[in-house]
């Protein structure tokens, strides 16, 4: 096996995978609950970057549905992200799980 050779191709590989995380972090990634009316948008990096609530979901009565709702659409989001980022991660890195890359 020639040693530069593979030098070369981890120096691609760590380029791409470098590459890949920034288009993930500056991706943004929703997730929705109530049939809309309450959507959440996450950063690549799995940060809350907003919250919007559709006033007809808020009622003073009953606080804890749309906690529910709250919970939901940031699970959604997360998960999308999670998902794109094993997508977009996992093939650059043949499978393997590299703790703090996913």
């Amino acid at each position: 096996m020639d040693m530069n050779k593979l030098m070369k191709q981890m120096g691609k590989m760590q380029a791409e995978l470098a590459k890949a995380q920034e288009e993930l972090a500056d991706a943004e990634f929703e997730g929705s609950s109530g049939g809309g009316a309450v959507k959440v948008v996450v950063s690549g990096a799995g940060e809350a970057v907003s919250v919007s609530i559709d006033p007809g979901a808020i009622d003073p009565e009953d606080p804890s549905l749309l906690e529910d709702l709250v919970l939901a659409a940031i699970n959604e989001a997360m998960r999308t992200q999670q998902e794109a980022a094993q997508e977009r991660l996992g093939g650059l890195t043949g499978g393997l799980n590299i703790p703090g890359l996913t």
